[in-house]
């Protein structure tokens, strides 16, 4: 994994933090941060900054319904923001001297926002992604991480955990895993953590990155499962095969996958919180359920304006699994039938085709 390429020195005095991403995690995100912020002992200037791609509600502008009824009505409606949380509809004047960057939004929008981010961030600039998704290029897997520590030069840390974001802002207790090196994890253990959202750091990042992404290609089963009318002893055997799945793939590529880092909030936990209450199995269960819709007319119908992850996930991952010839009868069964129920048109009820005869190969029955 590529390390910094910016001094490790975190800027002295009080940082001011931009979050990038308005959508229902990023503005539960930003009432986290603007909570603390107001706290006089952190390091934090108390205004929040909140980068919000414009639009119009009802003939206003989303900006000003925000920052003057201090609710983002679209992405996160009934919850109040923190009034030092400022919502900023142009790019460059939002991150103009950033000390601390969190970026939560759909990664397809990065190469474009980049280039501005560097243009206006302050020099010392660190980073946080809270994007729950991966990208492929000609070489195979790249986690956006490495895209945002590549086009900046500065240090990038990443937030994963059983995250529903609605819940967060209700205030229901939740934790989430910090993966970064020491020094930057804990001033963003200090930017995020509240009595009701507990965080924990692991120096571990690419596996705290990976299980962000790789779970809601496990959702999408779990979705299947649902749509079919299965129970839960099929879906927690789906949620514990795609466990193991996302292990194989992170030490495919990373060859590391701390057993600690799959039992914190960023695994297991953050893949039974998407099983059970995500977008990803909500969309799926509907996908089963009504046959012959496309997943572009699901996101348009169920998600308010938001797009799934795990079907971009899945699709692109399939295909770096073909292009690095793994055996996928022998060690991604669930991802194999995932996809193909997806994208090839077969029968949701072919979801658990192999997993009994994978368990028999595992254990030397089968030649």
């Amino acid at each position: 994994m590529q390390r910094s390429q910016s001094s490790s020195n975190v800027p002295s005095g009080k940082l001011k933090v931009t979050v990038i991403g308005s959508g229902n995690w990023g503005s539960t995100a930003a009432k986290l941060i603007g909570e603390n912020a107001l706290r006089s002992e952190l390091p934090f200037e108390e205004k929040v900054t909140m980068w919000v791609f414009e639009e119009l509600i009802n003939g206003r502008k989303l900006t000003e319904i925000i920052n003057t009824e201090h609710e983002n009505v679209k992405y996160l409606k009934g919850i109040k923001l923190p009034k030092n949380v400022v919502a900023e509809p142009d790019l460059a004047t939002a991150c103009r001297g950033a000390h601390v960057l969190v970026f939560v939004v759909p990664h397809q929008f990065l190469p474009k926002l980049l280039p501005v981010i560097k243009a206006n961030m302050d020099p010392g600039a660190f980073a946080i992604s809270l994007i729950k998704g991966i990208d492929f290029d000609e070489n195979g897997m790249v986690l956006l991480s490495d895209v945002i520590r590549k086009e900046l030069a500065i240090d990038v840390s990443v937030l994963m955990g059983a995250n529903v974001a609605d819940e967060i802002a209700r205030e229901d207790f939740a934790e989430a895993t910090i993966g970064g090196t020491d020094r930057f994890a804990r001033y963003f253990q200090k930017l995020f953590q509240r009595p009701y959202f507990r965080v924990n750091t692991v120096d571990c990042a690419h596996a705290v990155e990976l299980c962000g992404a790789l779970k809601n290609v496990v959702a999408l089963g779990a979705g299947f499962s649902d749509g079919l009318g299965w129970g839960n002893n099929t879906k927690a055997a789906i949620i514990r095969i795609g466990l193991d799945e996302m292990k194989r793939v992170i030490q495919l590529y990373f060859g590391e996958c701390p057993p600690d880092v799959l039992l914190d909030s960023c695994g297991l936990a953050d893949l039974i919180t998407t099983c059970y209450g995500g977008r990803n199995r909500k969309c799926a269960e509907h996908f089963v359920r009504n046959p012959g819709k496309s997943w572009d007319e699901i996101e348009k119908e169920l998600l308010n304006g938001q797009r799934l992850q795990g079907t971009l996930t899945c699709e692109e991952l399939h295909k770096v699994l073909i292009a690095t010839g793994v055996d996928f009868e022998g060690d991604f069964p669930l991802f194999k039938n995932i996809y193909e129920i997806a994208f090839q048109g077969a029968p949701a009820s072919t979801l658990v085709e192999g997993l009994t005869q994978e368990s028999l190969r595992r254990r030397g029955s089968i030649a």
